[in-house]
């Protein structure tokens, strides 16, 4: 009998761990979990930071340009037929900033006597197409943006456009 009773311990008593190897195992198992748990919110939230800075450092808005609208004028033009040719046109200036209009304001009446002297000297066929009203218009803003005193510097005019154009 002392033989069976050495077969019978030495055999194993069941495929069942031992309560260490399942503490082992179920320790194993959350940490692994927590791992993944934390390099998923770690990846995602790298991702996000990484954005944030792009949308904080993107250009600001540019500014509002001011519209200051000129009251109309009218001027006779040059003729070369012999016929009285008048010009009635509307100007509404679109500037930088208020301290522009602020500027221009306090030196509409030299302003206006420029564009008048300048318009007087044009023909009605300069006139009369498109190019012919663009060039108007950037001459028209460069005697515009002419500081009018020795002293002053040259205002900035971002364009010159019509809002009245009649060549009779």
């Amino acid at each position: 009998m002392a033989t069976t009773t050495a077969t019978q311990q030495a055999a194993p008593q069941g495929t069942q761990p031992g309560p260490l190897k399942r503490v082992l195992l179920i320790v194993l198992i959350a940490v692994l979990a927590a791992g993944a748990a934390g390099g998923g919110v770690w990846f995602f939230m790298s991702r996000h930071a990484a954005s944030a800075p792009a949308a904080a450092s993107a250009p600001t808005p540019p500014a509002v340009p001011v519209y200051y609208a000129l009251e109309p004028m009218t001027v006779n033009l040059q003729s070369d037929d012999g016929e009285t040719h008048y010009l009635r046109i509307g100007l509404t200036l679109k500037l930088d900033s208020q301290a522009t209009q602020d500027a221009l304001v306090a030196h509409m009446p030299e302003i206006r006597s420029r564009l008048l002297l300048a318009l007087s000297n044009k023909h009605p066929a300069d006139l009369a197409p498109l190019d012919g009203k663009r060039a108007l218009a950037t001459e028209l803003a460069a005697l515009i943006a002419q500081p009018s005193d020795s002293r002053g510097t040259a205002t900035r005019v971002d364009d010159v456009l019509f809002t009245e154009f009649v060549v009779q």
